[in-house]
């Protein structure tokens, strides 16, 4: 198994239930959390702390990114950034299903990013079913939020503090609550 084979069986939405498969999982788990720790464990000035993001990820992170340490994963290489993205402390990142954050986001702190779903079925509930997760341009999630596997939001939306966002996000609007609903639309400003 291999990162680009690993991740075509994730665009298919295959489910992740073979056993080698799941043993190549578990390897990856291991090697973000050794990057993981060497970002938590210590100070790091900005640059070496996008060189960290960029051995966990596999690819370097956009310009202008920056990360407030402590961050969580449990895989990393499915992981990307856009340019001048902000992720404040405490965020997780389960990532195996994929999270693609547009330009110029703002992650608030200790956000979940969940791109994995497990089977209702007690007899397969260790099966896992991977969906991404995709944050289009200049979005803001508040502190707190949880986005669940599946879910698109649009350039400019804002996901409020604490909300848990089980549906697609349209651009331009805000969104709260639990599950989240749209609460407004975000006008644009005039030219």
């Amino acid at each position: 198994m291999d990162i680009e084979t690993y991740r075509k069986i994730v665009a298919r939405g295959e489910l992740l239930d073979a056993e080698e498969l799941q043993a190549w999982m578990r390897e990856a788990a291991v090697e973000a959390q050794r990057v993981t720790a060497q970002i938590n464990g210590n100070f790091h000035t900005p640059d070496e702390l996008r060189a960290l993001v960029a051995e966990l990820t596999g690819g370097e992170p956009g310009d202008g990114f920056c990360l407030f340490p402590p961050v969580y994963t449990d895989f990393g290489k499915n992981l990307f950034f856009g340019k001048n993205v902000f992720v404040n402390s405490g965020c997780c990142f389960q990532d195996q299903g994929g999270i693609y954050i547009g330009d110029n986001c703002l992650i608030g702190h200790q956000v979940v990013f969940a791109t994995l779903d497990h089977l209702l079925d007690p007899a397969r509930r260790a099966s896992m079913k991977p969906a991404p997760i995709r944050l289009g341009k200049n979005v803001w999630v508040g502190s707190h939020a949880t986005i669940l596997a599946g879910i698109t939001v649009g350039d400019n939306a804002v996901i409020a503090a604490g909300a848990v966002v089980t549906k697609d996000v349209p651009a331009d609007t805000v969104v709260g609550g639990v599950p989240a609903r749209v609460l407004k639309k975000i006008d644009a400003p005039a030219p």
